[in-house]
């Protein structure tokens, strides 16, 4: 079944980017803290930095909205876009590097963006071709970046294994701002890539790191939905974390996948299985990668 999903996903995406009338799309722009705003259009919401240094998107959303998000970025500064910094991989977030590359953005990403783009994912629902070399990041890191830009010290911190394998999460510590990407999504329960080397015990993990070290009155852009608050991403890493415990328990109580997911032991959780992501798929995510880290660890001891 969870090959199924995967399947199915990766249909809905493509036909979402390819069908999807973006004529139609409005680019909705909202203030959050001081120089900071973000927009929200199709795909993921994009961070916006504008200040006398010029103009920091975080992500792009996609190709054929690129002119809708250079108008709605007219109407907050008449400064150039000089930077995109990607948050991952996926086609929502990347997809507009091209034309904001030709219009004279240097695109910013982790080393595995730049290495995911460049290859193109065969595996999985985020199956994608080879990104135009214009598309690339030109500018890579490994663990930590600092751009010091419109009196703001923006840095970008990687969190392994969590949504994808290349996420970055975005600080803006004067403006008492974080942008998630999709390691955060207000949707209900989360998309994890494991084919792009996602992890559903990494995104709690590194989702519950990173609000750490952030004051609780920080500002919250999610990947996708609305602005949020510390609060609701408590309220985000404590569902993943009682999904994976009751997960966990119907397999120390013997319980097949099977049964489990004909139970629904995530049941409570059903309002957040709305969207694409269902309950019974995220209870064969959550057991295959317990499986995993219990093999894992047997390997490891033999060794």
């Amino acid at each position: 079944m969870q090959k199924l999903l995967l399947v199915l996903f990766a249909l809905a995406v493509s036909a979402f980017a390819q069908e999807r009338d973006f004529s139609k799309v409005e680019i909705k722009v909202q203030q959050v803290s001081g120089s900071i705003y973000m927009l929200s259009g199709a795909g993921g919401n994009i961070g916006v930095s504008v200040g006398e240094d010029g103009v920091l998107l975080i992500d792009d959303e996609f190709a054929p909205l690129a002119p809708k998000i250079q108008a709605a970025i007219k109407s907050i500064s008449d400064k150039p876009i000089r930077w995109v910094l990607n948050t991952h991989y996926h086609g929502d977030h990347t997809g507009a590097n091209q034309p904001m590359a030709q219009a004279g953005a240097e695109i910013i990403a982790h080393d595995n963006v730049r290495k995911r783009l460049t290859e193109g994912q065969t595996k999985g629902p985020a199956k994608a071709d080879p990104a135009s070399k214009e598309a690339l990041p030109v500018i890579t890191f490994d663990n930590s970046l600092t751009v010091h830009i419109n009196g703001e010290d923006i840095r970008a911190l990687h969190f392994a294994n969590g949504h994808t394998d290349g996420d970055s999460i975005i600080f803006f510590p004067k403006a008492n701002v974080v942008h998630m990407g999709d390691d955060f999504v207000t949707y209900g329960l989360p998309f994890v890539d494991e084919a792009g080397g996602g992890s559903v015990h990494g995104m709690v993990e590194n989702v519950e790191k990173a609000m750490a070290s952030v004051p609780d009155n920080v500002k919250v852009i999610p990947g996708h939905g609305s602005l949020s608050a510390k609060a609701d991403v408590k309220k985000f890493t404590d569902m993943l974390r009682d999904c994976i415990a009751l997960v966990e328990a119907g397999k120390k109580k013997g319980k097949s996948l099977e049964q489990m997911k004909k139970e629904n032991v995530i049941a409570k959780y059903d309002s957040e299985g709305t969207g694409f992501v269902k309950p019974g798929d995220f209870i064969e995510l959550i057991y295959n990668e317990l499986q995993g880290i219990r093999t894992q660890q047997k390997n490891t001891r033999h060794h």
